[in-house]
């Protein structure tokens, strides 16, 4: 269906779910003392809409109890590049004060918004705050932001798939790929 579209497939859907399962594995071992119990479940933060399906396959991967939370911001609205400014658009209404915290991002490219999104949970006064990115591109970042758990370091290429968007579009492939121009959608906006 996208087929015309795509530049190529980046990563498989095996790939992807062998590196969530590796993932999982970790951090599992990494807040098991940490977090016991139902009361203590690690929470996993969210930004809608690209982390959805990696969250929810990283969650059902976990042998920890998980608390799954989301929060919408928007710093590329339907550009191929961030705008730079990070507008919170939903917040968390669940308070964070001395949880185990881990962002679950899909890609980090200029770390902008990751950096924006560390700084307006810290006040929160989580006990740890943690970041898992399925993937972080090989690029100049303008912030330097801490990630504990990357899946994939990738070319600096706009890539889709797997919940991650041009123009909502996208998000519905099993698989990464390269889009094979993220100048022109292929649909109006």
């Amino acid at each position: 269906m996208y087929d015309a579209e795509l530049a190529r497939v980046l990563l498989t859907e095996q790939q992807i779910r062998n590196k969530i399962d590796e993932l999982a594995e970790q951090l599992s071992r990494d807040f098991r003392e940490r977090c016991r119990d139902g009361a203590d479940a690690l929470v996993l933060v969210g930004v809608l809409k690209g982390s959805v399906m990696f969250l929810a396959d990283l969650a059902r991967a976990l042998s920890i109890p998980a608390q799954l939370e989301f929060l919408t911001l928007s710093s590329y609205g339907s550009a191929a590049v961030s705008s730079g400014k990070v507008r919170l658009v939903n917040d968390l209404e669940t308070d964070l004060s001395s949880r185990h915290v881990l962002i679950v991002e899909d890609v980090i490219d200029s770390g902008l918004t990751l950096a924006w999104l560390l700084q307006h949970l810290e006040v929160r006064k989580p006990a740890s705050l943690e970041v898992c990115a399925l993937l972080r591109k090989q690029t100049t970042r303008k912030a330097d932001v801490p990630v504990r758990y990357v899946g994939f370091d990738i070319p600096n290429e706009f890539v889709v798939g797997y919940g991650i968007d041009f123009a909502e579009r996208y998000r519905d492939l099993p698989f990464i790929a390269i889009l094979e121009t993220a100048a022109e959608p292929c649909t109006p906006r």
